[in-house]
């Protein structure tokens, strides 16, 4: 069974900075795309940022050049980089996966920024 593991989440003042990291378990294939989903308190789920096998990514204008989404295919892991944080980006910080269509998440990571 595929899992999605992330960590990193915490608490931070504005204009700080925080990694998540999300490693994937129990499949051999790579998975591609993988991301970073958040969801705030009464507010949708909303993408942050994805990132292709190829390293192709793709970024919410939110948090274009603030966030970097590199990652480790050999690890088949994830991860999200963010600096500059603004109390708005406090939210619950989801991983996301994709094998053959089908689609996998983290159980989420609460980042909170504030001071």
């Amino acid at each position: 069974q595929v899992r999605l593991v992330e960590s990193g989440g915490g608490l931070v003042q504005p204009g700080g900075s925080l990694r998540l990291s999300c490693a994937a378990s129990g499949t051999i294939f790579i998975l591609n795309p993988m991301g970073w989903f958040r969801q705030a308190p009464g507010k949708q789920r909303e993408l942050v940022a994805t990132i292709t096998s190829a390293g192709s990514t793709n970024y919410a204008d939110s948090v274009k050049g603030r966030f970097t989404i590199p990652r480790d295919n050999g690890k088949n892991a994830v991860y999200l980089q963010m600096n500059s944080l603004k109390p708005e980006d406090t939210a619950v910080y989801y991983c996301h996966g994709t094998i053959s269509r089908r689609d996998y998440w983290g159980q989420g990571t609460q980042v909170t920024v504030s001071s």
